[in-house]
């Protein structure tokens, strides 16, 4: 018996069985590197692009904003001359006072806001999805089409909010012409045009809270707001928190509200930082000018991100723990 066991075994072996040898290292190795040879050929698009339209612009901008630079014309190196000339411009303040103050007032407005609604929607038993869309359709609208409708809302003479006002009978506004409302009428129009994808992220950390946590709050005899304070804010710190920085970064880009709407008016009242670089580069030919104050807004869109990595690396820390 032990002879015909001896002598079966390599048979088995020559046959195929499933306990062969492994495959060399080399082969291995060599297979290993062609995985990870079209796993870049794949990704090579995307990292042309990337260096082509963001990094390269990004890198170039940075160099331009130590010359003077015309189209056409060699660049001339002129060190921290481009910063001194911004730093000293009249409209430099207004445009940042203007920028904090949107930020600050979309916080206020706009932040608030997408959390009610998620909060509404979330108790919502019928037609859920019917209101997830109506809510998120202004996303879908092109930043420049909504800013062109809410201009023909704000018109002071025949647009639609103040023709409401006159039919309930309330003193109409001057809106975005006058210089104490415009840069409120613009967080508005922000506001509502960016709220749909913040509600929808809202909702679905809403959506993930257990709902043995509210049972219990029901138990211990806590009201709605005492339920939304001490168990939907706590479950939903780090997305309140994520999605806050990244409307402050979002906040301090505005454009399209002041271009399209006020074009910077009245008296300086809506120019933005972002506003005031367009026209550095494309009312003043002064790329130099333009690049340098882009310089100093990256410097400070930086430091948000920064914090927002440490508190997104905190945060996945502590749910692992």
């Amino acid at each position: 018996m032990t002879t015909h066991t001896a002598e079966r075994r390599p048979a088995r072996a020559a046959a195929g069985h499933p306990h062969t040898a492994p495959p060399p290292a080399g082969a291995a190795r060599r297979r290993r590197l062609a995985d990870q040879a079209r796993a870049w050929a794949f990704l090579l698009g995307g990292l042309i692009c990337f260096a082509l339209f963001s990094w390269y612009p990004a890198i170039r901008a940075v160099v331009i904003a130590f010359q003077k630079y015309t189209p056409g014309n060699p660049p001339e190196w002129v060190g921290t001359a481009n910063f001194t000339r911004v730093l000293h411009d009249p409209e430099f303040g207004a445009a940042w006072r203007n920028t904090l103050t949107f930020t600050v007032l979309a916080l206020l407005i706009g932040f608030a806001v997408p959390f009610l609604l998620a909060l509404v929607l979330n108790e919502l038993r019928h037609a859920k999805a019917f209101f997830r869309v109506v809510v998120y359709l202004p996303v879908m609208i092109p930043p420049v089409v909504s800013a062109l409708l809410w201009k023909w809302f704000y018109d002071p003479g025949a647009g639609l909010a103040n023709e409401v006002l006159r039919a309930l009978h309330l003193p109409t506004s001057q809106w975005t012409n006058g210089t104490d409302t415009a840069l409120v009428s613009l967080v508005l129009v922000a506001t509502w045009a960016n709220m749909g994808g913040t509600v929808l992220i809202y909702l679905a950390a809403l959506q993930s809270i257990p709902g043995e946590l509210y049972e219990a709050a029901e138990l211990d005899g806590a009201n709605l707001l005492q339920r939304i304070r001490h168990v939907t804010v706590p479950q939903t710190r780090f997305v309140i928190l994520m999605l806050m920085l990244l409307q402050i970064i979002a906040t301090m880009q505005v454009f399209t509200e002041p271009f399209v709407i006020t074009g910077g008016g009245p008296e300086n009242a809506t120019v933005t930082v972002l506003y005031l670089i367009y026209k550095y580069a494309f009312l003043y030919n002064d790329f130099g000018g333009a690049c340098a104050l882009s310089v100093m807004l990256l410097v400070l869109l930086a430091l948000f991100s920064a914090l927002y990595l440490r508190l997104t690396r905190s945060g996945s820390g502590q749910e692992d723990a």
